[in-house]
């Protein structure tokens, strides 16, 4: 891959200094010939003087715009044609980069590094990315080993279409992954383990906001990828329900109630707005299909 093409490896990077001091040595050993390029997220920790050190490219925010914004800018900058993005925190392993890279070479236009159930950090992480899992696989039609990992290697021409539908917060993985299955570019997967943080600490859960935060994902991968695969089933069960309604008053009390028309109109609301937002979606990739 590397005598092929060009490598660029993007680090988002948030306080992560003591995982730069271990990962940045490794990457600069492993692949010389590959730039480095680390998106300072408005670090306030000494990330900067780390990466100085160790000669790598360098672009600060002044402050936090999210990971997110961080990997666009990675894209944006980057100089080579494929592109490696991984945490610079220590949980990504640079072994594994090469089995991205050989699985890309079958004709994929993005490899995730799927990682192992048994190395999520908690319960409700491999709960949470189980389902996410399972739920986009349904919307695509594919199986998604790992809806949410940053860990991936993608074609910058192809990844660089897709920058604009990309939020500057948490859910790029997410994001990027719907796309490229939306528009019909392949995407492999590999099997990594995640390692621990190098500062030993993991990410806290808050049920109540990850809880929301997920269900945002959840509601997004369906408007984002394929809006009647969503709105359909809801629609139809609003019918069926208005339908079952209508039968039990009829039967019980001969008439037509306010509930059974409201669940009626309901399924019909349903059924246009996901009309509507098929119709949008579809634009959204007009140009990318086109290519």
């Amino acid at each position: 891959m590397q005598e092929k093409h060009s490598l660029s490896i993007v680090l988002p990077a948030f306080n992560e200094s003591a995982g730069l001091l271990k990962l940045l040595p490794e990457l600069k050993t492993s692949y010389p010939e590959a730039e480095i390029l680390v998106i300072n997220d408005g670090s306030t920790d000494d990330t900067s003087a780390v990466c100085k050190q160790n000669g790598v490219k360098i672009i600060s925010y002044p402050y936090s715009q999210g990971n997110g914004a961080a990997i666009k800018a990675g894209c944006r900058n980057a100089s080579g044609d494929i592109v490696v993005f991984m945490d610079a925190d220590g949980q990504h392993s640079v072994d594994d980069i090469p089995h991205l890279l050989n699985k890309m070479e079958q004709g994929y236009d993005m490899v995730v590094g799927a990682r192992q159930v048994s190395t999520h950090s908690s319960t409700l992480k491999r709960f949470a990315n189980a389902f996410f899992n399972r739920f986009a696989s349904l919307m695509t039609g594919h199986n998604i080993m790992d809806l949410t990992s940053g860990f991936r290697v993608v074609r910058k021409d192809v990844f660089s279409k897709f920058l604009y539908l990309m939020p500057n917060g948490f859910s790029y993985p997410t994001t990027s992954t719907m796309a490229f299955f939306r528009s019909g570019h392949p995407v492999g997967y590999i099997s990594v383990r995640a390692g621990t943080r190098a500062t030993g600490t993991s990410s806290n859960i808050k049920i109540l906001k990850d809880g929301l935060r997920f269900l945002i994902i959840i509601l997004k991968i369906g408007a984002l990828f394929s809006p009647m695969r969503l709105f359909l089933p809801i629609s139809t069960a609003l019918f069926v329900t208005g339908l079952v309604y209508y039968g039990y008053t009829y039967i019980t009390a001969n008439r037509f109630t306010n509930m059974s028309a409201l669940l009626f109109i309901s399924s019909l609301m349903v059924f246009l707005i996901g009309i509507l937002s098929e119709q949008v979606s579809s634009l959204h990739y007009r140009d990318s299909s086109d290519q």
